[in-house]
């Protein structure tokens, strides 16, 4: 099993579904978890549960699509804690509608939250992890829809296009300082954030035509994040690892 013991971990859009689950996991393998979302009382709820299963946490609350914000929030975590040592992006706002409905409202939220958040955080991760450090990690959250289009998704899947070629980038751009930057792709997981575009009969059916034949869990692909901030991912770099049950790979 991973120990992630004291290293300290800045998450985005941790205060409910994929987010909470990665927090809760890692802070369980002794990571200092800073629970990140633009819902303070979600956010401080994930970390007081932490805290009182013996973890350590802290919330921030905050709309990180903001540059301003998620510099000052890592910041803040930075003088608290130290130095930061990983960061995960995993802020996204999900809207699946056709492509005629899609408002200039709607596709600014999602870029904000989904992909500007993604410069802000590894610029602001950047300015304090520690310059002396010979292993950093950034983890990116993209999708199974960046390499299979699915109808009604224009919006999330150019975004999470983006995400995975910035992932390619920064692989390439940040490796020789002994950072590694991988992207995690999690498909048809049952999560809060989904609830209102995905029925439990649509996932029912959706879990039929997976190769597994079952939907995915967040304990998942919380525990693929901690594969992939341990020593034993040391030579994963640039790494689109897919964590659903061979969506992708089937089509």
């Amino acid at each position: 099993m991973s120990n992630l013991a004291g290293k300290k971990v800045l998450i985005s859009g941790a205060g409910r579904g994929l987010g909470e689950a990665i927090a809760e996991h890692l802070a369980s393998l002794g990571a200092v978890v800073a629970v990140c979302d633009i819902d303070e009382a979600t956010a401080a709820a994930v970390a007081a549960r932490i805290i009182s299963n013996g973890g350590q946490a802290v919330a921030y609350a905050g709309d990180l699509g903001s540059r301003q914000v998620f510099h000052d929030t890592v910041a803040a975590f930075a003088r608290a804690y130290g130095p930061i040592d990983a960061l995960i992006n995993n802020a996204s706002y999900l809207v699946y509608e056709p492509i005629e409905q899609v408002t200039e409202e709607t596709l600014d939220r999602m870029i904000a939250s989904g992909l500007k958040s993604v410069f802000w955080g590894v610029q602001a991760y950047l300015a304090h992890r520690d310059p002396n450090a010979d292993k950093g990690h950034i983890i990116n959250y993209s999708s199974p829809v960046a390499y299979r289009g699915r109808p009604n998704t224009g919006a999330y899947t150019a975004i999470k296009g983006a995400v995975a070629a910035l992932t390619n980038v920064l692989a390439g751009e940040l490796g020789p300082r002994g950072i590694r930057v991988n992207a995690i792709a999690p498909g048809s997981v049952p999560t809060p954030a989904t609830a209102g575009f995905v029925s439990a009969e649509q996932y029912e059916q959706r879990a039929k035509g997976i190769p597994l034949r079952r939907n995915g869990r967040p304990e998942d692909v919380a525990k693929t994040v901690a594969f992939l901030l341990s020593d034993e991912a040391d030579f994963i770099n640039g790494a689109m690892l897919a964590i659903d049950g061979g969506i992708i790979a089937a089509g």
